[in-house]
């Protein structure tokens, strides 16, 4: 019969507080003797403590923090961290999209890739170096936000045009006609990003 694996919450908390006692302890260049004597318990205790061999009253982990110089929060706050998920897309590097009514001259790099079911949101890098193009007009649903990196475009949302320079930002509603109305300085960088309703229920 396969033996299951001692997933017992307990024991992972005092291997946590173990380790990082005996971490802390080390980068302060102390020895368990020094600690352990700060602390008033014994040599065998704080060892047991560091080797997650024994729980340890709140009062205890009190003078260990104390002994070692930090808080008793600062003991716990590594602990139970969630596991991270961060996407990273390095520069350049984000998958380029083409985009409907788009031609030459319009590069569209999509900078985060949604992994569910439901899109949540839609970050572009936009490039335009191509002052000939025919500029398509755009609806969707949510809200669009605006963040201009470089060059000069004049930007048509609706029957307004807005003029967008570097470090102009633009929000609006996408279900309203948007898009390029004249490219005036290139080249012409800027981000795209479209939050989209969260569904309902």
């Amino acid at each position: 019969m396969e033996k299951k694996e001692d997933t017992n919450p307990d024991n992972e908390l005092e291997r946590y507080l173990g380790n990082a006692i005996r971490d802390l302890r080390q980068k302060h260049g102390l020895t368990i003797a020094d600690v352990a004597e700060r602390a008033s318990i014994s040599r065998g205790m704080l060892s047991k403590i560091e080797n997650g061999q024994t729980a340890t009253s709140l009062d205890t982990l009190s003078k260990l923090a104390q002994a070692l110089g930090i808080s008793l929060s600062t003991l716990f706050k590594g602990y139970n961290i969630p596991e991270g998920g961060a996407q990273h897309i390095k520069n350049d590097k984000g998958m380029q999209v083409v985009r409907r009514g788009t031609k030459h001259g319009h590069t569209y790099q999509l900078l985060a890739y949604d992994q569910g079911p439901t899109k949540l949101f839609e970050p572009f890098l936009i490039s335009m170096d191509d002052a000939s193009e025919v500029f398509p007009t755009f609806e969707h649903p949510g809200t669009e936000f605006l963040y201009m990196l470089q060059g000069k475009i004049e930007y048509r949302h609706g029957q307004q045009t807005y003029l967008l320079e570097p470090g102009d930002s633009l929000t609006f509603r996408g279900e309203v006609p948007h898009g390029p109305e004249q490219l005036i300085e290139l080249p012409i960088r800027f981000l795209s990003i479209t939050i989209y309703p969260t569904p309902a229920g």
